[in-house]
């Protein structure tokens, strides 16, 4: 399966997002410190993002971006879609020309891998993650890990002052 670091990452920042913008619109630069993606990536996904109607941006101060709908209605199929990725395990990515102008001998068992993958990521959404205790678990040590980190350079940042 073809699953590029675009996909992997969209669902990483959807799942991130989800979980922390239940009281408030979250930043990308939140989201890139807690799951170590780089901002300017972020940007990009985001935009697709949009563009899908997943998310929506929240200008001002106290800004950043929310889920356009629940958590319950938004797939993993949806996300791995809205960011240009294809659910495609053969060689030919689909068009039946593995062999140069034909199929070749495992082109339908390849074809059917990404058929029950692609049914297995529309029947999870953002919400069946979330619910899931590990995922909790992970957040909120990211959640201490991030506060460290910006505690640590806030403290850097004093010390060069009073330098």
């Amino acid at each position: 399966m073809r699953l590029t670091s675009k996909g992997r990452y969209a669902v990483t920042a959807m799942l991130d997002l989800a979980f922390h913008s239940q009281l408030k619109p979250v930043t990308l630069i939140d989201i890139a410190a807690r799951q170590t993606i780089s901002l300017s990536y972020l940007e990009q996904l985001f935009a697709r993002l949009r563009r899908a109607n997943l998310v929506k941006g929240v200008r001002g101060p106290g800004g950043g971006y929310s889920l356009c709908g629940d958590a319950h209605n938004i797939s993993i199929a949806e996300i791995v879609a809205a960011v240009g990725e294809r659910i495609d395990s053969t060689k030919c990515g689909g068009e039946a020309n593995c062999q140069k102008t034909h199929e070749c001998l495992t082109h339908d068992l390849w074809m059917d891998l990404g058929d029950h993958v692609k049914s297995y990521l529309e029947k999870i959404t953002l919400a069946d993650l979330l619910a899931k205790n590990r995922v909790q678990e992970v957040a909120e040590r990211q959640d201490q890990h991030a506060q460290q980190t910006i505690e640590i350079h806030n403290h850097a940042d004093l010390m060069h002052t009073l330098q």
